[in-house]
């Protein structure tokens, strides 16, 4: 089961970094931007939505493989 986590957490490091690092990457002009129309508006949900994939992102590649070992099924020793 370990050695099936760290090579499916491997496997999956790049493409999940990649796809949110490119989606924050195009929030940040919008983040730092005072030219939108009302930027009061824009910057906080440039804000919102960075943080919430910097969240998902961590708790996928980290906090879900643990604990997905810590509620494994134990087996039983007969």
């Amino acid at each position: 089961m370990e050695d099936a986590l760290l090579h499916g957490c491997g496997h999956r490091f790049r493409p999940v970094m990649m796809t949110a690092s490119v989606a924050m990457l195009a929030l940040v002009p919008m983040l730092f931007s005072g030219a939108a129309p009302d930027p009061r508006l824009l910057r906080p949900l440039a804000a919102v939505v960075i943080a919430g994939l910097v969240t998902s992102t961590a708790l996928a590649l980290l906090v879900l493989p643990v604990l997905y070992r810590w509620f494994e099924e134990k087996e039983v020793e007969a």
